[in-house]
């Protein structure tokens, strides 16, 4: 089936048409600025040009900066706090006049892995973690999504959020090199492993393209692998997850 996915960022708002059984792009992507100010109506806007863009009248995915609960926004991520308690499915739906189903960003890049990337097949508990400007989490249970997991909030034993010393932005604001960041950010992926003890870490996110670089430093037993699909991962995995939930509506 072909969908339209769709990724919403802080600074772009791309999208392509995709083909759900293999994962492919069956268009060009495209991509326009994000609205200043991030507002519901002007991001509704920018959706309804992509639409129009595509010339599409079908279901639409979109992968979002916020937890997402029923197609209603509890949080909001680089965009307006105005997003927070809005009914995005429905305001995106009805801007569009397409059916639009809104998914947690980290949450559609992770259902693009397990679907078509290095988590294709894997059973048991799978957790991927976004590393950037802080620490995304998704987590799946044979090969289904918990969604609005926020692991990168958790404290570690220092005290610590885990994303306020072991992300990206930390490593670059306190100017670490990949080693002695690479423990760091092993000490966070050690407390996962101890909580949830799963089949599989793969890491997504800016600093997983280095993963050769502090792959040395982790230490833990579970396998951990870079994600493949990088920056459509998004778009994939928003497409995925609008195909399954109008097979619902469907029936």
């Amino acid at each position: 089936m072909h969908i339209l996915g769709v990724d919403i960022g802080g600074s772009g708002i791309k999208g392509a048409v995709v083909d759900t059984k293999t994962g492919e792009l069956v268009t060009e992507r495209h991509r326009i600025e994000t609205p200043q100010p991030a507002t519901p109506e002007a991001v509704a806007g920018v959706l309804k040009q992509l639409v129009q863009h595509f010339d599409w009248s079908g279901p639409v995915g979109c992968g979002f900066p916020a937890s997402i609960q029923h197609g209603v926004a509890r949080t909001a991520a680089n965009l307006s706090d105005a997003f927070i308690g809005t009914d995005i499915d429905k305001l995106f739906s009805e801007t569009t006049d397409c059916p639009c189903y809104n998914l947690n960003d980290a949450d559609a890049a992770g259902l693009a892995e397990m679907n078509f990337g290095v988590g294709a097949g894997q059973s048991g508990i799978v957790l991927l973690v976004t590393i950037g400007t802080g620490l995304g989490t998704v987590l799946f249970t044979d090969g289904v999504l918990l969604p609005n997991t926020e692991l990168g909030h958790v404290y570690m034993e220092n005290g610590i959020k885990g994303e306020h010393f072991a992300s990206d932005a930390v490593r670059k604001a306190e100017d670490l090199g990949w080693k002695k960041w690479g423990k760091r950010f092993n000490e966070y992926i050690s407390m996962m492993e101890a909580l949830f003890w799963p089949d599989l870490i793969i890491l997504g996110g800016g600093a997983s393209k280095k993963f050769d670089k502090f792959k040395q430093q982790l230490t833990v037993n579970t396998p951990v692998k870079p994600a493949t699909l990088l920056n459509l991962a998004g778009i994939i995995g928003a497409a995925v997850y609008a195909e399954s939930k109008n097979r619902v509506v469907d029936k």
